[in-house]
């Protein structure tokens, strides 16, 4: 093995029961137009029961023949899996990288995503600035992707891919989860070191990413972009992504979104909610008493909803109810809700 240059990235892959895919995976790092004798892949298999530990070892010699290195470590199978967010930050723990390339066991990188990724964190962590701290701006940086099967969540990839890149940090609260996906993360360690803990290790079901983007811009960093597509992201009934629950994300992101905007020091005074509907009603109901107590009404295109008068939120402990108006939009001032 050549070991003459610095580690300058780290992969970091954690596996459970990823032997369907994990070849697939671990052989687009041999392919990369990076030096991999610069790269270091660091495996964390938490609690495999298949041949998936296996399976890396005999990646070892291909890496190290290219001049890479592997770090492996792992929990025994007999104990119970800890979660993705357990496995990443031990994944990071044993690795030496500058920087830090996240890529799911079950997904492909293109050749050039190292080279590619590097250049854009690079840029930003030397020439960017934060003016709170004047000193490196932290910068997450993306990339565009493909999805195998290709016909799989279709408008989902479309807005990944096309959302442009000033509403990057804007676009925070939709249901699609952060603006860039997991698996095409690459950022220095030390903007992964800022966040207390690093990933969630509340184990399955947790939405580890979005809770780690939501502290990564709470510490004034950045989103990017490379709008190059640089990962074929796999869609299939075993990813982490289905143990999660609509119900957690919508909790999640109903609590940012009073945390920053509605009952944050100099937030809202009030606001009107567009839809009129079941998710505007779903969404009013589902605020802390502070933040509802702010909202003016609901306004709707609908003729039907309009034509109701008031929304009476007979769940509400309060005596009277609160009834609110709703109106035609074109009879409020109003703030849109993209939800």
């Amino acid at each position: 093995m050549d070991s003459a240059g610095p580690i300058l990235i780290s992969v970091i892959i954690p596996v459970h029961n990823s032997a369907k895919y994990l070849k697939e995976c671990l052989d687009s790092i041999l392919t990369q137009t990076f030096p991999l004798s610069q790269v270091e892949v660091s495996v964390w298999d938490d609690c495999s029961t298949d041949n998936s530990l296996q399976m890396v070892e005999e990646f070892r010699t291909s890496l190290e023949n290219r001049g890479g290195r592997l770090v492996i470590g792992g929990s025994n199978g007999d104990q119970q899996p800890k979660g993705c967010g357990f496995a990443k930050n031990k994944a990071i723990e044993q690795s030496s990288g500058e920087f830090l390339c996240f890529l799911d066991s079950d997904d492909v990188i293109a050749p050039r995503r190292l080279e590619a990724q590097l250049a854009e964190a690079r840029k930003k962590k030397e020439n960017g600035c934060d003016a709170a701290t004047h000193g490196p701006q932290h910068v997450l940086v993306g990339s565009r992707f493909h999805r195998i099967p290709e016909a799989s969540t279709a408008r989902y990839t479309q807005w990944a891919n096309t959302l442009p890149q000033h509403l990057l940090d804007v676009q925070v609260f939709t249901s699609h989860g952060p603006t860039i996906i997991m698996p095409t993360w690459f950022c220095a360690r030390e903007t992964y070191s800022r966040i207390p803990g690093g990933f969630s290790e509340q184990g399955k079901g947790t939405p580890e990413d979005l809770i780690f983007f939501y502290k990564h811009l709470d510490l004034g960093g950045s989103i990017r972009r490379v709008d190059e597509d640089l990962l074929m992201y796999r869609y299939h009934p075993n990813a982490t992504t289905f143990s999660i629950s609509e119900e957690t994300i919508w909790e999640l992101r109903l609590r940012r979104l009073e945390e920053r905007l509605l009952i944050c020091p100099g937030g809202w005074q009030g606001f009107t909610i567009w839809n009129a509907g079941k998710q505007g009603k779903r969404f009013y109901r589902g605020l802390c008493q502070k933040a509802r107590s702010k909202v003016r009404g609901f306004c709707d295109v609908d003729p039907k909803k309009i034509a109701r008068g008031e929304y009476v939120f007979e769940e509400s402990p309060l005596r009277p109810k609160p009834r609110l108006p709703i109106v035609h939009f074109t009879q409020q001032s109003i703030v849109i809700c993209l939800w």
